[in-house]
């Protein structure tokens, strides 16, 4: 089933099924792993200069131990939304995006429809990113 996007984004709606084909399919514990790729590819695309925030850091490793087994959806969760206070907090629309794609990354683990999202925000940071450029 086609999944929707949750944001405005002008989409390729060609790519969009090659990669609904693959969320149907993967785990949720695939698509964690793959928005966990997908979120570092952004921040390293718009140069991110805090990297090793601990909010950030913590967020992935709560989302890695999920993974093993070792850390509650509730966990994942609320690592997620402190991203996204710390996206709440920047003034820079494309670093504000970015870090929603983290965000919506690691609460990947609470729901798999995370994953999804977390595409659909990197999505808008490239839009964005070459609107700036």
């Amino acid at each position: 089933m086609a999944t929707k996007t949750k944001i405005k984004i002008l989409d390729d709606i060609e790519l969009r099924k090659i990669l609904d084909e693959e969320y149907e399919k993967s785990s949720q514990v695939k698509l964690c792993k793959y928005a966990l790729i997908l979120a570092t590819h952004i921040l390293t695309t718009i140069e991110y200069k805090d990297k090793k925030n601990p909010i950030i850091k913590e967020g992935y490793a709560v989302n890695e131990s999920w993974q093993k087994g070792n850390a509650r959806m509730h966990d994942v969760r609320k690592a997620g939304f402190k991203i996204h206070q710390l996206a709440k907090s920047s003034q820079d629309i494309v670093t504000q995006t970015a870090l929603r794609v983290v965000g919506q990354a690691v609460a990947a683990g609470h729901m798999r429809e995370h994953a999804m999202v977390s595409s659909d925000y990197a999505v808008k940071v490239i839009y964005l990113f070459i609107l700036q450029a």
